[in-house]
């Protein structure tokens, strides 16, 4: 089995879970954050749809510099969804790019290496069929963080792994 097709297994799963979280997010309530230090609802859940599309940058790309030299540390936070619909278009569009460009990788292509960036300075270099699992493992990290803020706001969390007590499956 080519790498690619490998790693479409996991993709495949971890996107379809995805995809049932994104589409119980409440973005009428996309202001709401459990502590003054965490990230919005809606943030978060921009950040679960962006982080889709990684793997398209991870396999187009030799590098991505978070910040580039003479460009501003921290840019613009994309615009936040202005609806559920919105938010559910843009992780589709993000799976279809990133799906796409996995299934067009060459084994070859998977092994050579990839860097993440910032400010010139390399923070890691590794083979990019290892950062698609890496990238897809922060996905799900945040993806969970987005189950508790879910669950916090009353709203059921799906089963993704297994039964869930807000759906009558425990």
């Amino acid at each position: 089995m080519a790498l690619g097709e490998t790693v479409l297994t996991d993709f495949d799963q971890e996107m379809a879970n995805t995809r049932n979280t994104l589409e119980r997010v409440p973005v009428e309530k996309s202001d709401w954050k459990p502590h003054e230090k965490s990230m919005t609802l809606g943030r978060l859940a921009r950040l679960v749809a962006d982080l889709a599309g990684w793997s398209t940058i991870t396999i187009e790309k030799d590098s991505l510099d978070f910040a580039p030299p003479g460009e501003p540390y921290q840019p613009q936070p994309p615009p936040l969804p202005k609806s559920r619909q919105e938010l559910l278009e843009l992780f589709d569009r993000n799976v279809f790019s990133a799906r796409k460009a996995i299934t067009g990788s060459s084994d070859e292509h998977l092994k050579k290496t990839w860097s993440l960036l910032s400010g010139g300075k390399t923070i890691f270099t590794l083979p990019r069929i290892t950062v698609l699992r890496t990238t897809m493992n922060h996905l799900i990290h945040y993806r969970a963080q987005l189950g508790v803020y879910l669950g916090l706001n009353g709203v059921p969390v799906p089963a993704l792994y297994g039964p869930s007590a807000d759906e009558g499956q425990m």
